[in-house]
């Protein structure tokens, strides 16, 4: 895969999983909607809950992010990091993190 186009999918990819972050930062609204009813408690407790699960999804794919720019910048991005093997430029569009080829990620 060409760099400047593997540079403008990472960069992608980092200022959506960014924006997603910042979504879900959690914002008060300054309003009591009685929120000591415990129905209240419970749903923010859930919520809360699922955003941080969420957000722990994002920071591992920005994480693969910044791998995936190490790769880039050592030169061996679109090789596998198993066998060394190229991953081919149709996955690198669709996943721009990916590490292994199909073949090798089907065998984990």
């Amino acid at each position: 895969m060409d760099v400047e186009r593997a540079r403008v999918l990472l960069a992608a990819e980092r200022r959506e999983i960014e924006e997603a972050l910042v979504r879900l930062a959690h914002q008060d609204d300054g309003e009591d909607a009685g929120w000591l009813e415990p129905g209240n408690l419970a749903a923010n407790l859930y919520v809360d809950e699922l955003d941080e699960g969420l957000a722990d999804d994002l920071r591992y794919q920005l994480a693969a992010v910044e791998r995936a720019e190490q790769r880039l910048a050592a030169g061996t991005y679109g090789l596998s990091i198993e066998s060394g093997n190229p991953i081919p430029d149709e996955r690198l569009d669709a996943l721009p993190t990916a590490e292994r080829t199909v073949e090798e990620e089907r065998a984990l």
